[in-house]
Order: structure tokens, then sequence, then C-alpha cells
């Protein structure tokens, strides 16, 4: 039976990229949502999915780390895409035809340069990939998108210009999510551990809580905060931390940060991809 990945967005999608290079034997899912894409892997109409959590430009993506912690989903991988973008049209059509751009908000902002120098409209669409299809179906000569290459190849249309993006470091960091909880082996190369926790409404409470990987020599690479519950004072840290909790000094700072919090959920430890070393 063909395995299945579910990712947010339409065929031609960064994220289906990164499924295709990652996963090519699996049928790759398209979901119009993440919620749609947390909904499939926990029914089982999907064995992963493919998350992004991170982009070097936008910053974190908006609410997958909300929808982390209650999913009951575990990351068990991570890999990290070069993003770029193409403009695309109509077969035949020039650029010098095309007055119309459309694409995600996100690839819009971070193709500014080109849109700039072409005197081109910009106008949002829900999806990079989504934009490239609409394209086709308007039949518009004047209409162009700025979506990635596989997209082009999907939607029957040529690509004009390649990588537009303004910059080269375009990267965005995807996380493979599954229902059972699969744990990288401890000594068999560079591992990732991913954690959420509550700190205690006190003075000096996260400075408490983080103490012990300093002292313990863990290297944190993530920590971000955001509310939880509506409630101003109720804070949830999502972290991230090189090494594996059988490491005496990961297992140390773990053990010292359960004194100053309320809360600490393990979420996936997990191979590194090689980008963070070659980076």
């Amino acid at each position: 039976m063909t395995r299945r990945i579910a990712y947010q967005g339409e065929p031609g999608a960064n994220s289906h990229i990164v499924c295709k290079e990652h996963y090519p034997e699996w049928e790759a899912l398209a979901c119009a949502s993440f919620e749609d894409v947390f909904a499939a892997v926990e029914s089982g109409d999907a064995d992963l999915a493919m998350i992004p959590i991170d982009n070097s430009i936008a910053g974190r993506v908006a609410d997958i780390h909300h929808f982390l912690p209650e999913s009951g989903l575990h990351i068990i991988g991570e890999h990290f895409l070069r993003i770029r973008f193409a403009l695309m049209a109509l077969p035949g059509t020039t650029l010098d035809t095309i007055s119309t751009v459309h694409s995600h908000v996100h690839a819009l902002g971070q193709c500014r340069r080109f849109i700039r120098k072409h005197g081109l409209k910009p106008v949002m669409a829900g999806d990079t990939a989504g934009a490239a299809r609409e394209v086709a179906e308007y039949g518009d000569p004047t209409q162009g998108a700025l979506s990635p290459p596989l997209a082009a190849e999907i939607y029957g249309l040529e690509i004009l210009a390649d990588d537009v993006e303004d910059e080269d470091h375009n990267t965005t960091r995807f996380v493979v999510l599954s229902r059972d909880y699969v744990e990288a082996p401890a000594d068999n190369g560079p591992v990732v551990t991913s954690f959420i926790f509550n700190v205690r409404n006190l003075p000096a409470a996260l400075y408490k809580a983080l103490g012990g990987f300093a002292t313990n020599g863990v290297n944190m690479t993530k920590l971000e905060s955001y509310m939880v519950g509506g409630e101003f004072t109720a804070t949830q840290f999502l972290a991230e931390v090189d090494g594996h909790p059988d490491d005496i000094g990961l297992k140390n700072a773990l053990e010292e940060l359960a004194f100053f919090t309320t809360e600490v959920k393990v979420l996936g430890v997990y191979p590194a991809d090689p980008f963070r070393s070659e980076a």
C-alpha cells in the first residue's frame, strides 16, 4: 500500500517540493489548511505531515506553534529548502506583456525588487502554487504568477524568469510529523530536541528555568514565546537545543528546567539536517 505524506497548499507548492525530494516514493496529499494537514495524520488518512515552521526572511510560520502542542503529533525529522520563485505565465507570453503578478503575500514581499523593476501590479493569492493555477485558468496573457518552478510544470505555464527572489539565502525549515513517537538514537550523529514549557508567573522565572542549559553547556538554537488561553500572564515557550535527552548535560538541564516550570513536553528528538552544519 502506498504511504501518504500530507502538506498544506496546492500541488506545486514549496511543501510539495520538499515531500517529493525526501519522500519520492510516497503519495503527497495536498490539504487546504494546516488544520486539515494535522487532521489527516491524526485520522490516519496520511502517515506523516510536512510542515513549514520557520523562514530565514519571514521568521516563524504563523499558527504552527499553536497547533503543535495540542496536536498529539511528534516531530521525527527536519528538512531545509532553499526557496526559489519564478515568474511564469501562459505559453508564448513575454515579460513585456505581463502587467499583473499573482502570489502569496510572503512571496510578493520576498520578490519586491523584481516586481518594482518591471512595474508589475502585485495581487495577493492564497497560495504560491494556487496563483499559478489561477493564471492558467484565467487565460489572460497579461497575468503572471510568482511560484515555485514545479508549479509551471504542473499547470502548463512557461517560465519567463528564474530565481526572482530578492535574497539568495531565502530558506524555509520544515518538520516531519508523525502519530508515533520515534526518537533518534543517541551517539549516532547530531540530534535536535524540541520541547515546550510553561514558566511560573514569578520574577526571574525564565532566567532560572534556562540557567541549567548554560551551566551544562547545552546550545539552545531556538526560544520563542507565545500566549496561551488568551491570558496575558500565561506564556508558553517553544525551545530547541542541540543534543539528545540521554546526553548527561541535556538530561541535567531538563531536570533543572522542571523545577521552574509548570509543564515540560518533548515534541521530538530527531536527526539534525546536514544543512545546519553546512550553513
